[in-house]
């Protein structure tokens, strides 16, 4: 038998939901302070150019902030007070955290030199002349697109980028551009030190440092967590660092040891807790009332595992399946309901005929689609259709 205590599923369920936004008013005022302190309390959104509904970022900013509208966002990018960069893909970060990325900018350049997508995109050309090329141009004219670089060749596969647009992006994942804005979702780059110069001159933290804050702002953002988890929240640090910092932090009396239940029949796991876990607990409010509607991209379900173990909800996200191979749909929505993943729905945006479409709805085994909850997936879904300005819905339960 385990000494280690045992944190119950719905207590580790419950302290994630509570630090990632979900279990505050949804209908508190959408101010752009309220909104930028939402962004911070997340750590980043992650950004993905799929529209079907919304733009997942958009998507995942609503769910928690029902006043919210897309130009907020913007206008936080436009003031600076966020970054565009890559987590575990495109996010956009609070700038405060603009120095931790300088590490990254080293790591990748050096990972994309070395892979496969380095010479597939260069071939032909010598690279470092084209990143010279494309480093000049804008050095001398200021923020450019992709669309201002011509090249004749048509590159085929692999998003059929020319070279100058991977000079781009790999000057923009190694720190030397920086996204200045977007024009109907293209990035504009410019010089990371004309975007971000704050951030840019700010030091680089030292390896401890940089380990710290890795560690330490992703336990506080999961409340209870395995090595792997804490890694995998930023991937700004490998997982040998990320189980040396949880033994550290161990000794120091900052988290704990526990076993941590499943939501279904399956073995406790082993992981950690934040020390004050149980005050934590006690403090956080009761959900709001109703159902809502998550992005495929929700930080939730993003960890397909994590969602299993603590909401006994297996998600996979389809759009990249193919079509006869799906199970439900090309993007589909987890629904929640209070600390609970209750049923998922496949929705359309037909923009041409303002209608939200429901194509298909799927409520999770054991959960009964009573009166009370229809309606309160169609109050979810009215609400979601006015922010999307659709006059209409169709599908099941309508």
């Amino acid at each position: 038998m385990s000494a280690l205590p045992l944190l119950p599923a719905p207590s580790a369920r419950r302290l994630f939901l509570g630090a990632q936004g979900l279990l505050t008013d949804p209908s508190r005022r959408a101010t752009l302070p309220a909104l930028e302190k939402l962004i911070g309390q997340l750590g980043f959104v992650q950004l993905d150019t799929i529209n079907v509904l919304a733009r997942a970022h958009d998507l995942t900013l609503f769910t928690r902030l029902r006043g919210y509208r897309p130009g907020q966002l913007s206008s936080l990018l436009a003031r600076r007070a966020l970054f565009e960069a890559f987590t575990h893909d495109a996010s956009v970060i609070p700038s405060a955290l603009y120095p931790h990325w300088k590490p990254r900018h080293r790591r990748d350049a050096a990972r994309m030199r070395r892979h496969a997508w380095w010479t597939y995109h260069f071939r032909g050309t010598d690279p470092e002349a084209v990143l010279a090329g494309v480093r000049e141009r804008i050095v001398r004219e200021g923020p450019l697109m992709s669309k201002d670089f011509e090249h004749p060749e048509k590159r085929g596969p692999w998003w059929g980028w020319k070279p100058q647009k991977a000079a781009l992006d790999f000057l923009w994942r190694s720190g030397e551009l920086a996204i200045a804005g977007r024009v109907n979702f293209h990035k504009v780059y410019d010089l990371a030190e004309r975007v971000h110069p704050e951030g840019h001159g700010a030091p680089e933290p030292s390896p401890g440092e940089h380990r710290e804050w890795a560690c330490g702002s992703a336990a506080e953002r999961l409340g209870v967590f395995t090595p792997r988890e804490l890694a995998g929240f930023w991937e700004a640090v490998d997982l040998a660092e990320a189980r040396a910092w949880c033994a550290e932090a161990a000794r120091q009396g900052r988290i704990v040891p526990v076993e941590v239940g499943a939501a279904k029949d399956a073995a406790p796991q082993r992981a950690f807790a934040l020390a004050d876990w149980e005050c934590r607990l006690r403090a956080l409010p009761d959900p709001p009332e109703g159902l809502r509607l998550l992005s495929p991209f929700d930080p939730v379900v993003r960890d397909r595992d994590r969602a299993l173990r603590r909401f006994g909800f297996d998600y996979r996200f389809e759009a990249f399946v193919p079509e006869p191979k799906r199970v439900f749909g090309y993007y589909v929505l987890p629904l929640l309901e209070g600390e609970r993943l209750v049923g998922r729905l496949d929705a359309k945006l037909h923009r041409d005929r303002d209608l939200l479409e429901v194509r298909g709805l799927w409520w999770e085994p054991g959960v009964k689609a009573t009166t009370a909850r229809r309606r309160s997936l169609r109050e979810a879904l009215e609400g979601l259709a006015a922010w999307l300005g659709a006059e209409d819905m169709s599908g099941p339960g309508f």
